[in-house]
């Protein structure tokens, strides 16, 4: 998702970096040009976002269902780890009704999917989300774009799939990675942690080795990951997670709203 306005500021630099490990890129906006972005029959603005994801999924779902099995939504502020994104879904079935993303908590009662850690769709998914709109059993009923779409999932009987992986941990981000690898003191916390479905962990165990996707990440920031996603390697280092490898995760929904320490997990295991 993009707009006219964020092209040279943020598009072209999606462009030049994740969107290459891409099977197929369609950048959509409100008006088209030769970059190349889809025209979308909506306005601009945040107000105007769910309106540009429903078109979006109609557009892609009339012009692209048979191309893909599966069907990322990303803003052009997110950066995307494609091929562990692939991994994830090598495991799963496109004609089952699927969801993944970073799973949130409120307003809806199977949760929803963050939009700006973007999320994903099966082909069953798509189908039913373009179903629940030509039936009138979805409909546009808030602005807040990842909510709403969230409760047409939901309505529509779509599943919601945890993404974490087998140590518990995430693998999509509603935020860049200082906002959850940093040891923290207890305080009252942010609503994105309190948003979180599943216990949160703060600090180095925050975050997958196997990680998906940022949001918030901007111009220079998307040459920075990709060059420490595709290029940095330590000489002599053992690789320690073994993904296949099955191990015990925290199942446990998050009750929001206490204190957290990054350093309570720590203290528990010492």
């Amino acid at each position: 998702m993009t707009g006219p306005k964020n092209l040279e500021s943020r598009t072209k630099h999606i462009k030049q970096t994740w969107a290459k490990h891409c099977h197929n890129m369609l950048y959509m906006s409100s008006v088209e040009t030769d970059f190349p972005t889809v025209r979308l029959n909506v306005s601009e603005g945040r107000e105007n976002l769910y309106w540009k994801t429903i078109r979006a999924l109609q557009y892609i779902h009339q012009h692209h269902q048979d191309e893909a099995n599966w069907f990322l939504k990303a803003d052009d502020d997110t950066f995307v780890v494609i091929e562990n994104l692939q991994y994830i879904l090598s495991k799963l079935d496109p004609e089952k009704p699927l969801y993944l993303g970073r799973r949130f908590k409120p307003f809806i009662s199977q949760g929803y999917m963050s939009g700006g850690a973007g999320y994903v769709l099966s082909k069953e998914a798509l189908r039913r989300f373009v179903k629940g709109f030509q039936t009138g059993l979805c409909t546009h009923f808030s602005t807040i774009e990842d909510m709403a779409l969230g409760k047409c999932m939901e309505t529509m009987k779509v599943e919601p799939v945890d993404t974490r992986d087998m140590k518990g941990r995430q693998t999509f981000h509603a935020f860049p990675l200082d906002h959850y690898i940093i040891r923290q003191l207890p305080r009252p916390r942010p609503w994105h942690v309190i948003y979180d479905y599943y216990v949160p962990n703060e600090g180095p165990n925050c975050c997958s080795d196997f990680v998906v996707s940022f949001h918030y990440i901007y111009a220079v920031q998307q040459y920075v990951l990709e060059y420490f996603t595709y290029h940095l390697r330590p000489y002599g280092y053992i690789y320690r997670f073994r993904p296949d490898e099955i191990v015990e995760t925290n199942n446990k929904t998050n009750k929001g709203g206490e204190k957290i320490s990054g350093m309570e997990k720590d203290q528990k295991e010492g």
